[in-house]
């Protein structure tokens, strides 16, 4: 397992890099954060790895927009290496400031090789820490829900976390992602109700109450909230109350995303 290597990349303002590190070698594969600037200077290679998560945090301290410049950045300096890595059919997974890089770098929905949706300010104007339910809406599509359990609860943390499809494209672009099977967990009530944009259930205003997408493929996936900081029941701010032993429901993520590189690679 240790032969299986994961690149956790991060940048200036980068803050979830350890845990989400931690979380991968869990699974006793490797994993290795790598500063965007070895992949730039070419001093390192992305296809050197299996597979790729870009963690949350703050990128670049969040200038113009969350992780514009580090997604505007990785596809012109590395464009072509992250197109290979692609076509090898490695998975990809962005946290919170990792999903809004996809979706500014144009890998998220995947529809056209540019970008096409954003992660605007929260509905709230107000940055949003706090604990969520989400409702796996996945048919089976996305690799990295594979017997994931229905309805999960894990943390968010950010201040621009509303997705936002193309004025006027809205419907057409929501059907499309139904259709895909790209829509991957939506917010909701503790039962799974999905939230129907109510706040603090929706936590930031997000269209079709959604928290996380993939790509057509099922290998790419951003999600906003923080799957490696729901790992263990201790991390929950009720586990001693509630008696939880174990591992929280952002386990299965990582599991699934492991052992679809030891199937495959």
């Amino acid at each position: 397992m240790r032969d299986i290597k994961f690149c956790v990349l991060r940048g200036p303002g980068t803050n979830c890099d350890i845990e989400t590190k931690v979380s991968l070698e869990h699974f006793r594969c490797t994993a290795e954060i790598l500063h965007i600037n070895k992949l730039i200077k070419g001093e390192r290679s992305l296809l050197d790895y299996h597979g790729l998560v870009i963690p949350g945090g703050f990128s670049y301290g969040d200038r113009v927009r969350s992780g514009a410049i580090m997604g505007k950045t990785l596809m012109k300096k590395i464009g072509n290496e992250i197109k290979k890595f692609v076509e090898e059919e490695k998975p990809i997974l962005g946290i919170c400031n990792g999903f809004q890089v996809l979706v500014e770098a144009g890998m998220l929905p995947g529809f056209k090789e540019e970008q096409e949706v954003a992660l605007g300010t929260n509905s709230s104007s107000r940055f949003e820490d706090r604990w969520v339910y989400l409702v796996n809406e996945n048919r089976g599509n996305c690799i990295f829900t594979r017997n994931l359990k229905k309805v999960l609860r894990m943390p968010v943390a950010h201040g621009e976390g509303k997705l936002i499809l193309p004025l006027g494209l809205e419907e057409e672009y929501l059907d499309r992602l139904k259709r895909n099977d790209q829509i991957v967990f939506r917010y909701s009530y503790e039962d799974g109700t999905p939230a129907l944009g109510k706040y603090p259930h929706n936590p930031n205003g997000s269209i079709f109450d959604i928290a996380g997408i993939c790509d057509p493929s099922g290998l790419i996936l951003g999600m906003m909230p923080h799957p490696e900081r729901a790992f263990h029941w201790i991390t929950y701010p009720d586990w001693t109350r509630k008696g939880l032993k174990g591992y929280g429901d952002g386990y299965v993520i990582f599991e699934n995303m492991v052992k679809y590189v030891k199937d495959n690679f």
